[in-house]
């Protein structure tokens, strides 16, 4: 096998495991020891994986949140299909918990007609909740300019007065291992509040999500259901480990 395909070989493993060993790699592409460590250390070299003791582990990403107007251009027909399905689990006289984000906000025109009553910290959200005829509650506190995001410990102690039906979250990682992630720490704490407030929770992804490590774990992975459009095979692995909904 080349070098090239060698390194092409790590960093999709990479991708799929976050960690992996030199015996694996040895015995995996049938290469010396001495091969896969010089592979390992040009790898790193070129800021693609970090060397730790007796392998390698998957680099994260810089911690660099895009803007909620950022967001919304990407994942388009995919955020619409994740959406119309999570609405339509949502039952009359329910009472919903709807996080900050753009997928979140792409559920709202599907809500139209439901006797419901929604809260949420995301302001956008809010506006466009009253827009529909929909019974509504923003929470109060510090509103992050990037996502629009209502965040803080006033909204946080808000939240310990509701109980929901059902929450709908947004994240920025989904992992085996560090379950759901996100880059902000406020925020990850309003999330955990909400999921912690409710009966069902949900975490709205594309399979752009699926994989990857944010900075903050909000939850691991089996405290919520996730919706998200067909599953890669190399993501199929979520299916034993925590309910996943196909839209």
């Amino acid at each position: 096998m080349l070098t090239e395909e060698r390194h092409s070989f790590i960093l999709d493993q990479l991708d799929t495991k976050n960690t992996i060993t030199v015996q694996e790699l040895v015995e995996q592409l049938n290469h010396s020891e001495s091969t896969i460590r010089r592979d390992l250390n040009t790898l790193e070299d070129q800021n693609k994986l970090v060397r730790i003791h007796g392998g390698a582990k998957k680099k994260r990403k810089p911690v660099d949140e895009p803007t909620m107007d950022e967001k919304t251009v990407k994942y388009m027909q995919e955020k619409e299909r994740i959406s119309q399905l999570a609405a339509s689990l949502i039952d009359d006289y329910e009472v919903v918990f709807l996080d900050a984000g753009t997928t979140t906000y792409t559920m709202i025109p599907y809500l139209a007609g439901k006797d419901i009553t929604v809260v949420t910290n995301g302001v956008p959200h809010a506006s466009l909740l009253i827009d529909y005829n929909i019974d509504s509650i923003l929470v109060g506190g510090r509103i992050k300019q990037r996502t629009k995001a209502i965040i803080g410990s006033i909204a946080e102690r808000q939240l310990e007065e509701f109980n929901f039906t059902k929450a709908f979250m947004g994240i920025n990682g989904i992992d085996l291992e560090q379950g759901y992630t996100t880059p902000d720490v406020e925020e990850a704490a309003i999330k955990r509040k909400a999921i912690k407030q409710s009966n069902q929770s949900y975490v709205l992804a594309d399979v752009s999500k699926l994989g990857d490590v944010s900075f903050v774990k909000v939850a691991d992975i089996d405290d919520c259901t996730i919706i998200t459009t067909k599953l890669p095979e190399d993501k199929k692995e979520l299916n034993e480990y925590t309910r996943v909904r196909e839209a």
